[in-house]
């Protein structure tokens, strides 16, 4: 049993208003899950982000100007998708540089490094399986260069404090000189917005039920999955997107392998997912805040997001 889950489940369910992390979404089930909600028409960031990755790869790799061999570390790298485009470039490239894929997921880790090793096989990767924030001090030790992957707009779901403490670990951890590449989601029509956080064929609704068949399986938890439904909402002055599993009467919930019963009124809430969207001027604030300098902001051609290039100041 995952213990430090299990205090997270009952401190959060147990609160005055429910909560559960967003982070616990992405078991193996959960990982899937999300390629299909990456896959979906209405899921623009992945192609704004691909479209970036693509396209810019040559100016993102100038813009480092690391004029020595590097590590490349990518925080939750789930399948690589977006990335293969720029590990594509700096291999044909012939760029000297260590490519370190982790992810919390050891399935999407294995199906990433074969898949990598079949299509790049010049490429020297470092997979690292586990919690990021565990694994990230290991990691810049030496004097190599680092590039320091953040991709897929996974600050935006964090509060405003929060994101800062995680980016001033980010900073604490790193070497002065070393770029930080954050995917950012920026503020634009509602309705793009809406649209792509609640979808029509209800796969979002799943990714966020399958954290009530994560506890059943885990923690021999007894959830009815019809009992619960699926709600979001975005806020355009605020740029938040919030995201709830809701109960659809009341009812008790008894997870046997802790010993602990949960009570649910009717349409009670359980907030799941906080996904924030940016204003370059807020973004450049935040990269202030948090100990960065703002080097580049590379936006897809439509200028639903960025992947903004930090330097450690």
């Amino acid at each position: 049993m995952n213990i430090t889950f299990a205090i997270d489940v009952v401190d959060g369910l147990t609160a005055k208003d429910k909560h559960l992390s967003s982070k616990y979404f992405y078991d193996d089930n959960g990982s899937r899950i999300f390629q299909e909600i990456m896959n979906m028409p209405s899921y623009y960031l992945t192609d704004s982000e691909f479209e970036i990755l693509s396209l810019q790869a040559k100016q993102i790799v100038e813009a480092l100007k690391f004029n020595q061999p590097f590590n490349i570390i990518e925080l939750g790298a789930g399948d690589g998708f977006k990335t293969f485009k720029l590990l594509e470039y700096l291999v044909n490239k012939h760029i000297d540089f260590n490519y370190v894929p982790i992810d919390i997921s050891e399935e999407a880790i294995n199906i990433l490094s074969e898949k990598l090793h079949e299509r790049l096989p010049e490429l020297s990767i470092k997979p690292q399986v586990g919690d990021y924030f565990e694994i990230l001090n290991k990691k810049f030790q030496g004097n190599m260069p680092n590039l320091l992957l953040f991709l897929g707009s996974n600050i935006g779901n964090y509060l405003k404090d929060d994101a800062i403490a995680l980016l001033k670990l980010f900073n604490k951890v790193m070497n002065s000189g070393d770029k930080l590449l954050i995917g950012m989601d920026l503020k634009k029509n509602p309705i793009t917005i809406k649209n792509a956080y609640d979808d029509k064929d209800g796969i979002t609704k799943r990714f966020n039920l399958n954290l009530l068949v994560r506890m059943n399986r885990e923690l021999e938890a007894d959830f009815k999955i019809d009992d619960f439904d699926f709600y979001c909402y975005y806020n355009p002055e605020t740029g938040r997107v919030k995201s709830y599993i809701v109960s659809l009467k009341k009812q008790t919930v008894f997870l046997k392998k802790i010993n602990k019963t949960i009570v649910f009124s009717q349409n009670e809430l359980i907030w799941t997912e906080l996904s924030k969207k940016y204003s370059l001027k807020e973004i450049e604030k935040l990269a202030h805040i948090s100990g960065f300098q703002t080097k580049q902001n590379f936006l897809d051609c439509k200028h639903y997001f960025t992947d903004s290039l930090w330097q450690k100041e």
